[in-house]
């Protein structure tokens, strides 16, 4: 069987190693011309961290990647709402790792080019269109674009898989008007500073609520063992503009346009006005997803990762939704010889899943305890307890774990990757 995958990110390079360890063919096209490791930080739970695992990147991931020990929130005074341990502090069989997201992306690269070969990345060109989605019998057909030379593209493979982003042109092709994306009203700005480390150098943290906010947590092992750290941090704030947001994501900014928000914000452990000044750059981004698609499968083509479901980074689970795509994807062609049969089941498993987490996230997911915090005791408390019960703090944390699939007793109950016979 081949597979064509449209879009070398996290989903897509994931689900090609999958597939290859079952012995599919696969083509991964990708409309950048080069691979650059860009990005900031992203966090990869245990669930995602045990399929990478099982394909035999941890020791590349525990080289770069810092294994997270704790999270921590925080109300906008600095005072502490919730901790909990995490990954293998926590009793999970596996870690939580925080990482650059270029450099993982990278990494899954370099793990396809000497599993698949030279040529199984297909770089600059970017999908056009689908002739056939196979439906009524012989293979997808699909063309793309040589951006080299502008020239038109034929191919073909057995499935064809959309894993190109909350951007999909895949995902275009087949809901050409109404699926903008939806603002959220809140702007994010991202960077990354090189400082001593806070608490054990391995601890995520989040301060605020839902309209000011700050996360932090530090991404980078060779530093960590030099004494020092490398601190993806988030600034959020609503905007007084529900306009949509400008179509330049992801562009330079000034850092002074929301600095002055959290300049008093300097506690005994952690001075967050420093980080702020310690980025080289900062980059803006705006809060935004897309509502659930009716489905994702025609014939046999579907979506994969953020081309279905982007959702909020809210509970640190929009990569790890993408690399549990790709594992129920691969697991589900295995089960039957009819491919098209397969998509369905593949979609009637991952849609309403990853549905149910957007939706959540929406809703502030598990940082939901900032914002409770915020809302029962705006100036503050002496006792968390007398504004948050200890066994309503544990319930948010655990439905949200069980909603995503990260709770411990799903994990040990997932059978483990196959391999082929």
């Amino acid at each position: 069987m081949k597979i064509a995958v449209i879009g070398a990110g996290i989903g897509g390079l994931t689900l090609a190693l999958m597939a290859e360890r079952q012995g599919f063919e696969v083509e991964v096209w990708e409309a950048v011309q080069t691979l650059r490791p860009l990005g900031v930080g992203i966090n990869l739970l245990p669930h995602a961290a045990r399929q990478l695992c099982e394909l035999g990147l941890e020791d590349t991931l525990s080289a770069l990647a810092i294994r997270t020990s704790a999270l921590a929130y925080y109300n906008r005074f600095g005072q502490p709402i919730w901790h909990e341990p995490r990954g293998l502090a926590a009793g999970y069989d596996w870690p939580q790792f925080s990482i650059h997201r270029g450099e993982f992306q990278m990494a899954l690269a370099d793990a396809v080019i000497e599993r698949l070969g030279a040529n199984c990345i297909r770089l600059g060109h970017s999908f056009e269109a689908v002739q056939s989605t196979g439906e009524k019998g012989g293979p997808v057909r699909f063309t793309l674009r040589d951006r080299a030379n502008d020239a038109v593209v034929e191919s073909s493979a057995d499935v064809l898989i959309g894993a190109d982003g909350i951007h999909s042109a895949v995902r275009r092709h087949f809901y050409p008007t109404g699926d903008a994306p939806r603002f959220a009203g809140r702007m994010l700005w991202r960077a990354v500073t090189e400082a001593a480390p806070y608490l054990d150098g391995r601890t995520m943290f989040m301060a605020g609520h839902q309209d000011q906010k700050f996360v932090a947590y530090p991404i980078s092992e060779p530093l960590r063992q030099q004494g020092r750290s490398r601190i993806n941090w988030i600034a959020e704030l609503r905007v007084p503009d529900e306009a949509p947001p400008r179509s330049d994501w992801n562009r330079e900014v000034d850092r002074a346009i929301f600095r002055s928000a959290f300049a008093d914000w300097k506690w005994d452990w952690i001075d967050i006005p420093a980080l702020i000044d310690g980025a080289q750059a900062v980059y803006e981004f705006p809060l935004v997803d897309k509502d659930p698609l009716p489905r994702w499968t025609f014939g046999r083509v579907t979506l994969l990762g953020d081309a279905a479901h982007p959702m909020y980074p809210i509970g640190s689970n929009g990569s790890a939704q993408a690399i549990l795509d790709a594992r129920a994807l691969v697991d589900c062609l295995l089960a039957t010889r009819d491919t098209g049969i397969a998509l369905r089941e593949y979609e009637a498993d991952r849609l309403p899943r990853t549905a149910g987490i957007v939706l959540r996230n929406r809703l502030n997911g598990p940082e939901q305890v900032m914002q409770l915090a915020h809302e029962r005791a705006p100036q503050g408390f002496s006792r968390i307890d007398d504004v948050i019960p200890r066994a309503e703090l544990e319930g948010i944390a655990m439905r949200y774990k069980k909603l995503a699939g990260f709770d411990p007793q799903s994990l040990r109950d997932q059978p483990p990757m196959p391999r082929r016979a």
